[in-house]
């Protein structure tokens, strides 16, 4: 699909099909790609919690809004590595640190760096999220062993200005453009349901598949209300538009890793399975998200039982270039 492929008509056009139909179209571009019985396992862990200076309206971790969060500090490496060994026993083979910040001071990058190092010493693939980058900063990340890095976009430019004004949508392109140019792969999606319009959700999808290349990961979060924030009273999403966007996402980016993130507690067992039909295809895994729940590891289990769902391991069937 040629860079300019996706506009927001034709991905407007997808998510208003019929639903049988898009989850059909949907399923057969995930077969193309990916063992349909495959998910993902991620885990990821705040390391430092809080005291972040952006506005974002989501987010309990702003310092603008009185959540509850307070700031804390990096998390020491042993703290670090004994979350990570958790994970691995219960069967993550990803491991991604979170950090409230706008953009790390070179100081806690390289104190970042060195736990990087530590965690793929753990047999781990380890990722992270940390705010605005530079490319000498990345670079930094990637010689410590990182892969990945998460920056979300979180919605369409038109609307983004309603839930962020503390920085541009142009900072966060170029924060994944430094990425790229270390060398670093890029876990980049967005947020559902807070109070964008199904054209709006589009643009994001377009946003997201028009990235050149697009994103290897795409994590699909829904709307966590937490009270204290400006988008604690936000209208609830109807879960099939939940779906309809899974499967745009994994339409349009079909040999990406589409996840389920923020906001699975509050889905049902059904919805997770219409999710994993319309093409999910990775979750995190474990109790905890940053600082809003996740359903833990033993629900997770009798899910995945219940589907008959396996954890993709080092030999799953990605899609190949």
């Amino acid at each position: 699909m040629p860079l300019s492929g996706w506009t927001v008509e034709r991905v407007l056009e997808l998510i208003d099909r019929p639903l049988i139909d898009l989850l059909f179209e949907a399923q057969r571009v995930h077969r193309a790609h990916f063992d349909p019985n495959e998910v993902q396992l991620s885990t990821l862990l705040s390391i430092k919690t809080g005291g972040c200076p952006e506005d974002c309206a989501y987010c309990p971790q702003s310092v603008h809004y009185d959540t509850g969060v307070g700031a804390g500090k990096l998390l020491d490496e042993q703290s670090v590595l004994s979350a990570a060994r958790a994970a691995r026993r219960a069967g993550a083979t990803r491991f991604c640190m979170g950090a409230a910040w706008r953009a790390p001071n070179d100081r806690d990058l390289e104190r970042v760096a060195r736990l990087v190092e530590a965690v793929k010493g753990e047999g781990l693939d380890p990722r992270c999220t940390l705010g605005m980058l530079s490319e000498a900063q990345a670079r930094t990340l990637r010689e410590a062993g990182l892969d990945y890095y998460n920056h979300n976009l979180d919605t369409s430019p038109e609307f983004y200005g309603r839930i962020i004004t503390t920085r541009d949508y142009r900072d966060r392109l170029e924060t994944l453009q430094a990425v790229r140019a270390a060398g670093i792969k890029i876990c980049c999606g967005g947020i559902l349901g807070m109070g964008e319009s199904r054209r709006e959700r589009a643009g994001l999808i377009a946003q997201l598949a028009n990235l050149d290349p697009y994103p290897e990961s795409v994590p699909i979060n829904q709307l966590v209300r937490v009270a204290g924030t400006p988008l604690a009273q936000a209208e609830p999403l109807d879960p099939l538009e939940f779906v309809r966007t899974i499967a745009a996402a994994r339409i349009t980016m079909p040999r990406a890793w589409v996840r389920l993130s923020a906001g699975r507690r509050e889905m049902s067992d059904e919805l997770q399975a219409l999710c994993f039909l319309a093409g999910a295809n990775s979750i995190f895994y474990g109790d905890r998200l940053l600082t809003t729940g996740n359903p833990d590891w033993e629900h997770d289990r009798r899910l995945f039982e219940r589907l008959g769902l396996r954890p993709a391991g080092s030999n799953a069937r990605e899609a190949t270039t």
